[in-house]
Order: structure tokens, then C-alpha cells, then sequence
């Protein structure tokens, strides 16, 4: 007979009373097995390790005893075995583990576990479990219980359509061989795992970390074995808001309550019972670690996922898939009272701009975690969580009570009073926070930029040594942001100025001595690097010179309170910056005293030895300077100021030439605007207004009356170079247009040369001008006479612009002489020229032989040679062959063959063209009509072409008439000599090959 297991749960009596409920309502089965197959397979999925470590914190917490827990893997023999400390297996927990949703822990007030469904975890992964306690053990098959099922009436066809699957946990037995419980424990489970279960189970363990431990605070440690390969976790509370898991602390803050009663109605009876609340931040010094689950553990895991830095264990209503929370108003209680409690976690943190990586943003990875951060940010602005500056006692500051700057730590120290003075800005964060965070933004913290503190310093009052150490600290901060940056001003006690650009920092110069100059200095003890990067110019006497305010002091000088304080300010300066007479131009409206005690500008006052007093015009609106003057500063700084030691030159840049011609712009010269307008016409039309890059010029020549004694001035220096170096036009091309000077210019149309222009005069070397142009007088030298405008050779001349009308009217000059060689020359270059002239009244011609100035209504362009036996006593203008047509275009004149009827009125009889000639005129015509004596017009010729045909009469006539058709007229003579003796040929052509 076989022996019976012991009972000790009453299990058959659990057994009978489920079959026979299922037995009298099939219906009943079908419910049972749907049920246990939902949470098996629903909520409960891969669950079947947090629900054995569930059951096993509960255990220890029911027997007031530190909670262990072994989890143990046998993948060779597929078996998960659980073996927990703590109160052991009875009879209400086998009902409750054989009896869904009817939890044996409702009223374990600290009962984790409290639905009655957990365990069906253990179906997911076995078909055998079993538990032994000290109290005795419990089995589950899946293999008995269908057997049992099958022999019920009407439950057998239900059976079949589930392919045999039955309510596994409902139908308990009582362990024939109860698994061994190891030493130390109290309570084991042992599951034989399905087919491909264990690598479910695996993932299960290998997932097992501090959140877990931090969920069940009753497990003290947990050791998982998987195949001998054993870690151990153990937690560890050492006082109140730390725990330390294998080693590594966690920050936890805690809350608690009794749960209204209202928040409760919508929930389960059994839930209500249990009108409790709790909430648990853990936060673990280093951050949460790799691996750590995004959900709210409630208190085990769920599949709400949390992306807050810290985890989240709380009380939330499950909805009934065990695995999401449920809505509703105990959940809109908890989510507040979660945010209070995360709120009081930040607090308990150091006050340090780690703090901020805790703040959490706007975005929630679900609908739970977004009504949490909500909840916090609300309370964030309201919670003393940022250090009070400086504050002993380490007190807080609410956020909305704190200023966040963006700049260097020296200038945050400084503005807060750390060093030593008293705080400019309240409440501002000390260096490290980084202002521009969005945590800061969510604190409530005001963020104010850089440049908007920079304005309002203007309103601070501290000396300028505080301002020094201002700069320092700004030293490495955005320029962008320092524009309007205070800077006290030397000279006037406690006046700040905005903005450093402008400003004057003394290099070599007092400050106190330029009051009347209206000028902005730094205050000496104010000066830093800093600012010169910012816009401040170190001013030297040259800077300070070029500062506008002097500027304006030398053009209001005549106006000043005190002429003579400006006057003293500025000639300071002249002499400190050792300039150049002419370099500041402007400087010659300083009003100075003169010999007469009158005030003068500077640029209208003589030295007592300065050279102009003898060149210039009585009536010239110059004094001398008075001897007082001249002795305090002495005659180089007074020139440099404008005095006149010499003529003044002036100076300028970028000179708009069609400025200079509208007038728009003035240099205060003679006759510029006549300068400028000639130089654009010089350079052509321009797409963009040519500008002179570097101009100088010499002023006052207009008022000049000894002009022998001043160009022997003008010719040395520094006045030379602003004669004989030309003027650099620049145009829009990207080219330079060299062009004469303006003194040069001006020179060059005034009678200063032994009272004549320049321009009458010439070099010695080119005989074609001689005649025409005198000689330059001596005493000057060649470079400084090329550049007033003397002539140097006929081709130069004919380049000028105006150079050609200027050789015709010379040419028509009867008192100028020019020679009957020299005359042809001058017309075949003016028919050569690129120019346009104005038809003269005169011309120089050749009447008969001799050269004569003649009415230009009375000349003729010669136009060949033949017509010359026809024009007796006719005035010729005769230029090189070819040149005829452009000459009586450019003068206007008449040709001469377009003058004579030019009636051939002899025969002629037609013979050929010796081919001998052929040598020296290839291109000859073959035929030619020869005559005994041939008339034109009634005149013996000897040779006409004026037809179309060649006529000759005699050797000579037919030479030339060939040379002259064949466009070689020097080649007449050879012709001749080759058609007189053809045999001498040879001897002919070897003597031409000699001509130069």
C-alpha cells in the first residue's frame, strides 16, 4: 500500500472544493483558466524573479526578520529554485497562492504583495512548481490537474478545445517529495522550467540590480547563482536617507500618509482597505546606473517609464494589467506628492551647480512622467535650493529670488562684494553656475545678459581703482558685450562716461594741461589694456592731435573763451609730436597773435625770416608773428603748426575729383576746381568718381608777386616734389592714371617763367620746335622745367592735350621762324597725331618756294606733285605722301587736285612700261600713253595721273609718274636712272642698298 504525503494545508479539500465548483459550472473552469492565463501571460509576463523576491520580502517582513534571498539557476537540469528567510508557508497562503485575486496579505500593512496574483507568474515558465516551508510543502501540476479535470461532466469539452491547458495554481496537492530547503533559509520554490523558459529566466537574474533592493527595503541581500556563477547584492541602511548597494550610496527621501477617503472610491475593496500612501525617491550619488530600468517601481517595476534622474518608488494604483498605472484622483494625489518629495531630494543635495543635472526639463517620456515634472517645476521657483552669496551659516535662496550672470568669475566675485567690497548686484550666483542653463530658468532664476549689468554700472559710484579692477576682471569676457562699459574720466572727480571707444589714454602727455581742448581722458588710475581693445586710443601727442575735439578746437579757437589757452593746449602738442610743416593742414586756423597784437589763423601768419615776405603781394593777408610767441615756442614748432616759414603745402586723401569740379568739396586752392576738370578729361569717362589716393599741393601761389625769387624757392625742397612728382589718379579698373600735379599744373598756365607761361619755352635737343619756342631760360634744371609745362620734343608736344592747337598757332605766328625743311615735318606730324584741332584763321605754307604765314582761306592741301606746274603763286600746305586727305580734314582746307579742271589736252600714244623699272616698282603698270608734249589746262606738265592713265612726256615725267602710282615717291629718282641706262641696273640697286 502506498503511503500518503502528509496535508498539512488542507490541499485535498482546496482540490474537491474547485472541482466540484467547476463540476456543477463548467463555466466556472473556462473563468478559471482564462483568468490564469491572463496574468500569466499578460501582466505578469517575464515576472516570475521580482514576484519570487516580492513574496520573499513580504516573508521577512511578517516575521520581523532581515529578508535573504537565493536565486539559483540550473540550466543543465532546467530548475529555478528560490529559498527565502522569513515567516513560513501556511495554510491561508496556500488558498491565497491556489486562489486568484484573493491575497492571504491584506492586512500586512507593510505587505508588499497584496492581489493575490503574483505567483501566477511561476505558469509562464513551469507546469510543475512547488514550495516547501518548515510547516510542511505544496505542489502544482499542470499534468494532475488535467487528469482531474477530464473526469468532470461537461468540463472534458473544454479541456479539449484548450488543447489540455487547465488552471494550473487551482488545484494544489500536497508535496509526495518536497524540495530540500538549504541551511539558513526558511522557505524554498522550485520550478521546473518549460521548454526555452530558461533563457527567459536568465535575462530575469542577469536584470537583478539596486532598484530592486531599494523596492523591497525588508531583502537585506539577494545572491543569484547562475550554473555555480554566484553575486551577491546587499543593501545596506546605515541612517535615515542612505543606503548603500554593494557599495554604492543612495540618497533616498521618503513620504507617507494616510490616503483620503474620497481619492479611494473609484478603487477595489480589498485596495481601499490599505488607506495608505507612500512615496520614495532614491538617488545614487554618481548618477543612476547603466542599466537601471526608466520606470516607476510600484513598488516592483512597471511599464511606466520615468527618465528622472533618480528613481521613483511609490503606492500608485496598478490598472489591471498590473503594469501601467491607473487614472485618477489618488494618482493626481501621488504625482503631487511625488514632486513635493522630489523637491525635498534636491534640497537635501549640496547647493552646487551639480544640483542643476537633477532639474528636470519639460519633456516627459510619458504621460506619467510628464504630470511629475509638472508637479516639480511648478514647486521649483518657491524652493531654497541655490546658496545664499557669502552666506556663513550656508543658508539657501529661492530661485526667483536669485540673478544669474554669464561672465567671468573675477567680475561675478567682484559684483557680489567677495572682494572685499560692498555686493553691486543682490542675490547674484556665485561663479560655476552656469547661467545660461535651462535648469537655471526652471529654478525661477532671472538671467541677466552681460551687456544690460554693463549699462546699468553707470549708476554705481566708485573710484576709479574699483573701475581698474572692474576691467581686469572683464578682461576675457565677449567684446560684443563691453560697448557701453563705464569709464571714469581724469580731470573731472567722479563723472563716468558710457562706452570706451574714443576715449583718450595719456601716452607722453598731462591731461590736466588739454582742458581747454574739450578732450576725454581716462583717469590714470582707471587705465587698462582692456580698454584699448575696446576703442580707447593711446594718445600720444600725435593721437591727441588727431582726436576731433582738437579739431574743433583749432576751428572754434576765434570764438574760445581763451584764445590763448587753446593756443598754448595745441602748440604743446605740436611741439611734443615733433610734426612736419603741413602735415595736420587744419592746424593753420589756430588763432595766434600777431605783430599787430590781432589775432590771425596760424596759415596767414610769417616768420620774421621766412622768405614770402619778399615774393608775395603787398596787399596779401599775411602779418608776422608776434616775437612773444616766437620766443615761448620757436620757429620749427610754430611752422608745423601753419606759421610760414616757406610756402604751406598743403595735404589730403582720397581727393574726389568730381567733388573738386561740382564744388561738393573744397582744398581751398586756386583755380582747383579748372585742375580737376582738366584731369577728367585726361582720363576719359570713369564708371566711379576717380579719386587721388595722396595729394599735395602748394597754397598761396596766387598771391605771389616775385616770381623769379619764388621759383627759386619752389624749386628746393619740400616744395619741389609737389611740382615735379605727378598726381596718381585712381580709377575704377583697379589701374593708376598718372596725370600732372595741381602746383604743376597751376605753374604751368601763369606767365612765371621771365614772365611767360612755361609752355612758350623748350628744351634744348629738338630742332623740329625751333623757332617756335624759345629756348628755356638758365637757372633751372631740366626735371623742374618738364614739370611747369616746357617743351621737350614735337612728338611730347603733339601728346598733350591742347598740344596740337598750341603748334598751330604757333605755326601761325608771323613772328615765329620756321624753315622750309622744317616745315613739312611739322605738317606730316600733325597729320600723323590722334588729335582734333579748331581750324586756324592762319597757316605757315610754301608760296612758290618760300615759306609764308598765310590766310588760311587762301591755302591748299597739296595732294600729289603732278599739279604743282598748274599752281604758280599758290600758298601749299604740303605734308609726307598720303598724308593729304587727314591734313585737309584736320585744317579744314581744300585739296589742290579738287581745285584745277586738270583737262589732258594732248594725245598721247600708248607704248609699254620698261620692264628694267619693274626692279624697283614692282607694282608698274605695262603700258603708259607717252606724249611729245604734254598739256594740262593749257600748261606744259610733265606727267599727269589726275585721269586714271599714266601720261608722261620724257624720262623724268615717266619715272615720277610711276613712283607716285605705285605709292613709292621716293623711289622716283632711281626709276629715272634705272629707265635712262636699264643695263647699269645692278650698279643702281647695290648704290640704293646704301642709303641710310
Amino acid at each position: 500500500m502506498t503511503a500518503v504525503a502528509p496535508d498539512p494545508f488542507g490541499t485535498r479539500v482546496l482540490r474537491e472544493r474547485v472541482l466540484r465548483a467547476w463540476e456543477e459550472s463548467p463555466a466556472r473552469f473556462r473563468e478559471d483558466a482564462n483568468t490564469e492565463e491572463d496574468h500569466a501571460l499578460g501582466g505578469y509576463r517575464d515576472r516570475v524573479v521580482i514576484e519570487l523576491a516580492q513574496n520573499a520580502a513580504d516573508a521577512a517582513l511578517r516575521a520581523a526578520v532581515p529578508g535573504r534571498l537565493r536565486l539559483a539557476l540550473d540550466s543543465a537540469g532546467a530548475v529555478l529554485t528560490a529559498a527565502n528567510t522569513g515567516a513560513p508557508l501556511d495554510a491561508a497562503g496556500v488558498e491565497a497562492l491556489s486562489t486568484l485575486r484573493a491575497s492571504a496579505k491584506r492586512d500586512d500593512a507593510g505587505a508588499v504583495g497584496r492581489f493575490g496574483v503574483g505567483f501566477a507568474a511561476v505558469v509562464a515558465v513551469t507546469s510543475e512548481p512547488s514550495i516547501a516551508s518548515r510547516t510542511g510543502g505544496v505542489a502544482w501540476s499542470e499534468e494532475r490537474a488535467r487528469e482531474l479535470a477530464g473526469g468532470l461532466a461537461g468540463v472534458a469539452d473544454e479541456l479539449a478545445r484548450r488543447e489540455g491547458r487547465v488552471p494550473l495554481l487551482r488545484l494544489p496537492f500536497a508535496a509526495d517529495e518536497p524540495p530540500e530547503i538549504p541551511g539558513g533559509f526558511d522557505t524554498v520554490v522550485r520550478l521546473p522550467l518549460r521548454a526555452g523558459a530558461a533563457e527567459s529566466v536568465l535575462r530575469q537574474l542577469e536584470q537583478v540590480d539596486a532598484a530592486l533592493m531599494l523596492a523591497l527595503p525588508a531583502l537585506e541581500s539577494v545572491e543569484i547563482d547562475i550554473d555555480g556563477d554566484v553575486r551577491v547584492l546587499s543593501a545596506e541602511r546605515r541612517q535615515a536617507g542612505l543606503v548603500v548597494v554593494d557599495g554604492q550610496a543612495w540618497r533616498t527621501v521618503e513620504a507617507h500618509g494616510a490616503t483620503p477617503g474620497e481619492l479611494l472610491e473609484d478603487r477595489p475593496v480589498e485596495e481601499r482597505a490599505r488607506a495608505s500612501w507612500q512615496v520614495r525617491w532614491a538617488l545614487p550619488e554618481d548618477g543612476l546606473p547603466e542599466g537601471t530600468p526608466a520606470v516607476l517601481h510600484a513598488p516592483t517595476p512597471s511599464d511606466e517609464r520615468l527618465e528622472l534622474p533618480a528613481l521613483l518608488i511609490a503606492s500608485f494604483p496598478l490598472a489591471p494589467d498590473r503594469r501601467h498605472v491607473a487614472p485618477g484622483p489618488l494618482t493626481d494625489f501621488l504625482v503631487a506628492r511625488a514632486a513635493e518629495a522630489y523637491v525635498d531630494l534636491l534640497k537635501a543635495r549640496p547647493a552646487e551647480p551639480r544640483l542643476l543635472d537633477l532639474v528636470p526639463g519639460p519633456v516627459g517620456a510619458g504621460e506619467l512622467d510628464a504630470q511629475i515634472r509638472r508637479g516639480i517645476r511648478e514647486l521649483l521657483p518657491e524652493a531654497a535650493l541655490l546658496p545664499v552669496p557669502d552666506d556663513p551659516e550656508g543658508r539657501r535662496m529661492r530661485g526667483r529670488d536669485a540673478v544669474a550672470l554669464d561672465a567671468p568669475a573675477a567680475f561675478l566675485d567682484l559684483l557680489a562684494g567677495r572682494a572685499g567690497d560692498e555686493a553691486v548686484v543682490g542675490g547674484l550666483l556665485p561663479p560655476g553656475w552656469p547661467a545660461r542653463s535651462p535648469a537655471l530658468a526652471a529654478l525661477g532664476v532671472r538671467r541677466v545678459e552681460l551687456a544690460d549689468v554693463v549699462d546699468e554700472l553707470a549708476a554705481v559710484d566708485r573710484g576709479p581703482r574699483w573701475w581698474h579692477r572692474v576691467y581686469e576682471a572683464l578682461t576675457e569676457a565677449a567684446r560684443d558685450a563691453l560697448g557701453a562699459l563705464p569709464v571714469p574720466l581724469a580731470g573731472e572727480t567722479g563723472r563716468l562716461v558710457r562706452g570706451p571707444r574714443g576715449l583718450l589714454i595719456a601716452d607722453g602727455v598731462d591731461p590736466a594741461g588739454l582742458d581747454a581742448l574739450g578732450l576725454r581722458f581716462v583717469h590714470p588710475d582707471a587705465v587698462h589694456p582692456l580698454l584699448l581693445r575696446l576703442g580707447a586710443v593711446e594718445a600720444g601727442p600725435r593721437a591727441v592731435l588727431a582726436d576731433p575735439a582738437v579739431r574743433a578746437a583749432v576751428e572754434d579757437s576765434f570764438d574760445a573763451d581763451d584764445p590763448g589757452a587753446v593756443a598754448e593746449a595745441v602748440l604743446d602738442l605740436v611741439a611734443a609730436a615733433r610734426l612736419d610743416p603741413g602735415e595736420e593742414p587744419w592746424l593753420s586756423e589756430l588763432a595766434l597773435p600777431g605783430d599787430d597784437g590781432d589775432l590771425y589763423p596760424a596759415g596767414e601768419l610769417l616768420l620774421p625770416d621766412s622768405p614770402l615776405r619778399t615774393v608775395m603781394a603787398e596787399d596779401a593777408p599775411f602779418d608776422v608773428v608776434a616775437p612773444e610767441t616766437l620766443e615761448r615756442w620757436g620757429a620749427e614748432t610754430l611752422a608745423a603748426a601753419g606759421v610760414l616759414d616757406g610756402f604751406a603745402l598743403a595735404r589730403a586723401e582720397d581727393v574726389n575729383l568730381s567733388g573738386l569740379v561740382d564744388e561738393a568739396e573744397t582744398l581751398d586752392l586756386d583755380d582747383e576746381d579748372r585742375w580737376a576738370d582738366d584731369v577728367l578729361e585726361r582720363i576719359g569717362p570713369q564708371e566711379l568718381p576717380p579719386l587721388v589716393p595722396e595729394f599735395q599741393a602748394v597754397r598761396d601761389l596766387e598771391l605771389v608777386d616775385d616770381w623769379p625769387a619764388a621759383l627759386r624757392l619752389l624749386a628746393a625742397p619740400p616744395w619741389r616734389a609737389a611740382i615735379v612728382e605727378p598726381a596718381h589718379v585712381a580709377l575704377y579698373t583697379g589701374h593708376r592714371a598718372v596725370v600732372p600735379s595741381y602746383t604743376a599744373w597751376w605753374l604751368s598756365h601763369r606767365p612765371v617763367l621771365d614772365g611767360r607761361r612755361p609752355g612758350e619755352f623748350r628744351l634744348e635737343g629738338d630742332e623740329a620746335l625751333a623757332g617756335l619756342y624759345d629756348v628755356a631760360p638758365e637757372g633751372f634744371d631740366e626735371q623742374l622745367l618738364l614739370a611747369l609745362g616746357v617743351r621737350t620734343s614735337l612728338p611730347d608736344l603733339l601728346d598733350e592735350p591742347g598740344g596740337a592747337q598750341e603748334l598751330l598757332d604757333q605755326m601761325g605766328d608771323p613772328e615765329r621762324a620756321v624753315s622750309r625743311v622744317q616745315l613739312g615735318g611739322l605738317w606730316t606730324a600733325l597729320a600723323d597725331a590722334d588729335v582734333t584741332v579748331e581750324p586756324p584763321e592762319h597757316v605757315r605754307a610754301v608760296v612758290d618756294g618760300v615759306v609764308e604765314v598765310v590766310d588760311a582761306a587762301d591755302a591748299l592741301v597739296l595732294d600729289g606733285p603732278d599739279v604743282l606746274p598748274l599752281l604758280a603763286g599758290q600758298p601749299l600746305v604740303i605734308a609726307a605722301q598720303g598724308r593729304d586727305a587727314r591734313l585737309a580734314e584736320l585744317l579744314d582746307l581744300p585739296l589742290a587736285g579738287d581745285e584745277v579742271p586738270g583737262e589732258v589736252e594732248t594725245a598721247g600714244e600708248k607704248r609699254p612700261v620698261p620692264d628694267a623699272v619693274r626692279a624697283v616698282l614692282p607694282d608698274a603698270p605695262h603700258t603708259y600713253l607717252a606724249h611729245e608734249r604734254l598739256v594740262v589746262d593749257g600748261q606744259d606738265v610733265p606727267w599727269w595721273t589726275r585721269d586714271g592713265e599714266i601720261h608722261a612726256s620724257g624720262t623724268g615725267g615717266l619715272a615720277r609718274a610711276l613712283a607716285w602710282a605705285c605709292g613709292d615717291w621716293a623711289a622716283r629718282l632711281l626709276a629715272e636712272a634705272v629707265l635712262r641706262d636699264p643695263d647699269a641696273l645692278p650698279v643702281l640697286l647695290a648704290e640704293d642698298d646704301l642709303e641710310p
